[in-house]
């Protein structure tokens, strides 16, 4: 497409001046968004889990530990999010006896509504709070809160305006839990443009270059048949209905909840006037080459545009694939149970997949707590408190000893692997004790009175 056959005017100055001329525009476009969404943030309601929050405040809890424990493990979800990418669909546990919250740092691309529903089991009157939040390429910025479930509800939507990171919480009220599921998945914000068409019709993407590289396609082309109907990708008003000699027979539809400008060409038939309202589904034109794409085979020249951004990627807008999350395929039954390493170096994920970063290797025995499975992978969290993700092959219930020991003399036996720990129980010389498992210098054992602890390795 050419210059004419934008939506807004084109500028006479060179080519390099009108290149910076647009970055600055963009930038104090996007600088300006950013400051509506402060304004908001600053008179928007409370969300469910701050009103939550401001009642233990009121109740006269926030000074307890249990308290500030909630609170801390609600920061700590948004700090020590694992990156996980949708579809993703994982099963867990959330002790109710302590204050826990866990977080899932996601890419979300413009064009793409974010659906995440989760729900507790079998408990399904306990609060469970849902919010997510964008996080900033500077560090130092406080992650803002976009969205958040009604009280109550189980399922969260955000369409975001712009490419990002941002971090899902999920935390449930004090002194509940249990079992939960949480699928988080994508998809395109508008229907598919044209008639019976997927994402294989399309055959040339935005950025693709044109004229040998003298300009860059500002949308996609999707093939059909001559005479396919042509769709209303949105409910909007078609804003002008031309012909030019570039785009041939085009239309321009306007979503007016987005502020987009949806640009339709190479049309062989228009089938709506200017100013008519129309609803996603209703056919507004037939699938043709006309313009420049007469040396082509019929095809719909897709684009969208927003005033400050100028063209923006069409794909994800439309793209109707939704693939389905892995199975779950791990032992459920070891959720929230204490677990150990079958082997030496046993890698820890930063998220479920072979080709995820690694965090730490893992010697044989080394316990850890599974917290929630996704396909092949436990989620776990060491006993230092770091999480990630472990193949559940690699992996074994931490309910059997490996070996037994024989104190030498009487020990104590803390409730935690650190020395600063609080002590549950003392063992005399001489008993013997089952080793379960061991992570650093001390070992995970079964207690004489039958509780588990940690004892420093002997």
């Amino acid at each position: 497409m050419g210059i004419g056959d934008l939506p807004f005017p084109s500028s006479p100055a060179p080519r390099r001046s009108a290149g910076l001329a647009s970055l600055l525009a963009l930038a104090l476009a996007n600088a300006a968004c950013e400051r509506v969404e402060e304004i908001r943030e600053q008179h928007r309601p409370a969300t469910p889990h701050e009103a939550y929050e401001a009642a233990l405040i009121a109740a006269g809890l926030a000074g307890t530990a249990l308290a500030r424990d909630w609170s801390l493990a609600a920061e700590r979800a948004i700090r020590d999010a694992l990156p996980v990418e949708p579809p993703y669909h994982e099963v867990g546990y959330l002790p109710p006896e302590e204050p826990t919250a866990i977080g899932y740092r996601i890419s979300a691309r413009r064009g793409q509504r974010l659906i995440v529903e989760a729900r507790l089991e079998p408990d399904s009157t306990a609060l469970l709070f849902i919010d997510l939040f964008q996080l900033f390429e500077d560090a130092t910025r406080t992650p803002r809160r976009v969205a958040s479930a009604d009280s109550g509800a189980r399922r969260l939507e955000y369409e975001p305006r712009r490419d990002g990171e941002y971090v899902l919480r999920l935390q449930p009220e004090l002194l509940r839990g249990g079992r939960f599921t949480v699928t988080v998945r994508g998809a395109a914000i508008l229907a598919f443009p044209v008639a019976g068409g997927d994402a294989d019709d399309v055959w040339s993407v935005f950025g693709d270059p044109r004229d040998g590289g003298a300009r860059d396609h500002h949308g996609v082309d999707i093939f059909a048949p001559r005479g396919t109907p042509v769709l209303a990708a949105v409910d909007g008003v078609v804003t002008r209905v031309r012909e030019t000699p570039l785009g041939g027979k085009v239309i321009w539809l306007r979503d007016e909840l987005r502020g987009h400008s949806l640009y339709y060409a190479h049309l062989d038939t228009q089938l709506v006037a200017e100013g008519r309202r129309v609803r996603v589904g209703d056919t507004i034109g037939l699938v043709g080459n006309t313009g420049n794409a007469r040396e082509t085979l019929p095809h719909l020249h897709f684009g969208i545009y927003r005033r400050g951004a100028g063209p923006l990627d069409p794909y994800p807008f439309v793209d109707p694939r939704e693939p389905a999350p892995p199975r779950i395929a791990i032992d459920t039954t070891l959720l929230g149970r204490w677990t150990r390493a079958r082997s030496d170096g046993i890698r820890l994920r930063a998220s479920p997949s072979e080709d995820a970063p690694r965090l730490d290797a893992l010697p044989r025995f080394t316990a850890m707590r599974v917290v929630g499975g996704s396909g092949g992978w436990y989620r776990v969290v060491l006993p230092d408190g770091r999480s990630g993700y472990v193949a559940a092959r690699l992996m074994e219930g931490a309910d059997r000893p490996v070996r037994s020991e024989v104190l030498a003399d009487a020990r104590v036996v803390f409730d935690r692997p650190a020395p600063a720990a609080a002590v549950i129980e003392r063992v005399n010389a001489g008993e013997t004790v089952p080793v379960l498992g061991r992570f650093g210098e001390f070992l995970y054992i079964l207690a004489p009175d039958g509780r588990t602890g940690w004892l420093p390795a002997l």
